[in-house]
């Protein structure tokens, strides 16, 4: 792949009023600082690509691809999941729209398959803004916004914004779904390091039921070879520094690339997955102000009160010393 470009169209797909889509994610906003290049899709304000000097730093997908596994994708008003998509709002029961049928879970918000409209761009950075109207389940009225930059630094820095716009207060989760990676090292060979002290216990449809300190194959604290690991776990207790919490993959040769997320973000969740099209392993790793299920346990959810705005803040940093110039 070459990433010192946009991916080229792989051919035009005609959109509803005649123009034409090149590509399955919709448009691609390209932005670029020194040797880092980043590219931000229409689809779910996701991002596509996010590399340094050629190396990329997350996993990437086809021109005619939606997002495999969700890939890079933003997540509102809940990330995860939602059980059997009921929750209850005043004792009055809400019934969402299933999207996880294997698990007979609403999964992955609102927004998954929409387009989100631009707002500001310049070189560094852009602003892309999608509604979430009122719909079944979900009776409120907000604007997601996703503002990506690439820093000084090179880093990338990713701020998501939830306006409620309704007369209500609605309740919420916000969360990304980025697949990290080091350029063409199998993931398998890498080690993941991730400062949590908690992991929430899951039921095999992904459903939190408990808590318990982190221990054996879940303590990510001094790093696991990813190739040791089926993982699929949300976390909490983070360790912060400065406000910031990390998350590391690290290669044989002592390059990193890591995620970062602020104190209004407290927990994480770990996906290592064998299904990642192209790739033999490949790790996700989610930044979340709430964990799976939170409309119905309370974990970690918030309540957005009529015109107010919260943000949260998570970004993906790397040390790759001469490799990126």
């Amino acid at each position: 792949m070459d990433l010192t470009a946009t991916p080229s169209a792989a051919g035009p797909v005609p959109a509803a009023n005649g123009a034409v889509r090149r590509y399955a994610s919709g448009r691609q906003y390209e932005l670029r600082r020194g040797d880092a290049l980043a590219v931000v899709t229409e689809l779910a304000a996701g991002l596509r690509l996010y590399s340094r000097g050629g190396i990329a730093l997350t996993e990437s997908y086809g021109d005619g691809d939606i997002p495999p596994g969700a890939t890079g994708i933003t997540l509102a008003p809940w990330a995860n999941r939602v059980e059997d998509g009921v929750w209850y709002l005043n004792g009055k029961k809400l019934q969402l729209d299933i999207t996880e049928v294997s698990r007979n879970n609403a999964s992955h918000g609102l927004l998954r398959n929409s387009s989100y409209e631009l707002v500001d761009e310049d070189g560094f950075s852009v602003t892309l803004e999608a509604a979430i109207f009122p719909q079944h389940g979900y009776p409120f009225l907000l604007r997601h916004r996703v503002r990506y930059e690439l820093a000084e630094d090179l880093g990338l820095v990713v701020r998501q914004s939830l306006i409620n716009d309704s007369q209500d207060p609605a309740p919420f989760v916000l969360g990304a779904h980025p697949y990290l990676r080091l350029g063409d090292v199998p993931s398998e060979e890498l080690t993941v390091s991730v400062g949590a002290r908690t992991r929430l216990v899951a039921d095999d449809r992904l459903i939190p039921r408990s808590s318990e300190p982190v221990s054996g194959d879940f303590d990510l604290r001094g790093g696991r070879l990813v190739g040791t690991l089926d993982l699929d776990s949300a976390y909490t207790d983070l360790e912060f520094d400065g406000g910031i919490a990390r998350h590391t993959l690290r290669s044989p040769d002592g390059r990193t690339v890591s995620l970062w997320q602020d104190e209004g973000c407290g927990y994480v969740h770990v996906f290592v997955t064998t299904e990642f099209p192209g790739r033999s392993k490949a790790v996700a790793i989610e930044p979340m102000t709430g964990p799976a299920n939170a409309f119905n346990s309370g974990e970690g959810l918030r309540w957005l009160a009529p015109g107010e705005q919260f943000s949260m803040t998570w970004g993906i940093a790397s040390s790759l010393g001469a490799a990126a110039g």
